[in-house]
């Protein structure tokens, strides 16, 4: 989808709610069953007029469980069935709106593939039930090396806790951005755990990963300061003191227990 696409869409969406807000209009129930039909046969360069009824009920569904529940089946359904990487492009941005516990399998399918694993997985990082965090963690170990570092990313951007022991294992890994990845993770995720898992790697790490490490260790002890877990927080800010750590992180270290000491 080219940006004066995306830009057109919004411009849409945006009157439509407006009018929608205005009115209560309904959903068109035969025009968006056209437009689930029209997927089967959308691809890049058609013009996207036919699904506009999907964008339209996606808005005029708010609030409306059992319209927005048939609306992810069909567009679920449609998915599952065999669609164009276009098509499966724009069910996934309308079920990162939508989708619920529904959608996961869906969209847990398109992992593995480089075609569609990042917008599946941008989908499921939007999909609150924890399924969705259950089907990011089961692919983590089974996708490729060039796709695992943005499973590892959404799993840290969305503070799984479950996931910190299986992110903690590549944070030696030899693939470069696979071991950034887990850093990052784990230092967005901020918990005990996490920051037990970093202190103990930041001691250790290779040369081509110790600011990585440190950077991580810094974010982590914040997040943990941030959540009132300043005994936590001072313990991680310690292990960045050692002469072996560059003077910018060991400032902002002390600093950091400084901040922890005065709340």
């Amino acid at each position: 989808m080219t940006n004066k696409e995306i830009a057109t869409m919004t411009l849409a969406a945006g009157a439509v709610g407006l009018a929608a807000t205005k009115s209560g209009a309904a959903v068109d129930s035969a025009a968006v069953d056209g437009a689930i039909k029209s997927l089967k046969t959308y691809d890049w360069g058609v013009k996207r007029d036919t699904l506009n009824p999907i964008d339209q009920a996606v808005i005029a569904t708010h609030g409306d469980a059992a319209g927005r529940k048939k609306l992810e089946k069909d567009l679920v359904d449609a998915l599952a069935g065999g669609i164009s990487r276009s098509a499966q492009d724009f069910v996934c941005r309308r079920l990162r709106v939508i989708g619920t516990a529904q959608s996961v399998k869906a969209l847990a399918a398109l992992l593995p593939d480089e075609k569609t694993s990042a917008i599946a997985r941008f989908a499921l990082g939007d999909i609150s039930d924890d399924t969705a965090l259950d089907a990011l963690r089961a692919a983590m170990p089974k996708v490729s090396s060039k796709l695992k570092p943005g499973i590892i990313g959404s799993l840290g951007g969305r503070r799984d806790k479950k996931s910190v022991a299986a992110i903690a294992k590549f944070l030696g890994d030899s693939d470069m951005p696979i071991a950034k990845a887990a850093a990052r993770a784990l230092a967005l995720i901020g918990s005990t755990d996490a920051a037990k898992a970093l202190g103990a790697f930041v001691k250790k790490a290779p040369a081509c990963m110790k600011i990585q490490a440190a950077d991580a260790c810094l974010v982590c002890a914040d997040q943990l300061l941030a959540d009132g877990d300043k005994a936590a927080a001072t313990a991680l800010y310690k292990e960045l003191k050692g002469d072996d750590q560059p003077k910018h992180i060991k400032v902002a270290a002390t600093k950091g227990m400084l901040t922890a000491a005065s709340k």
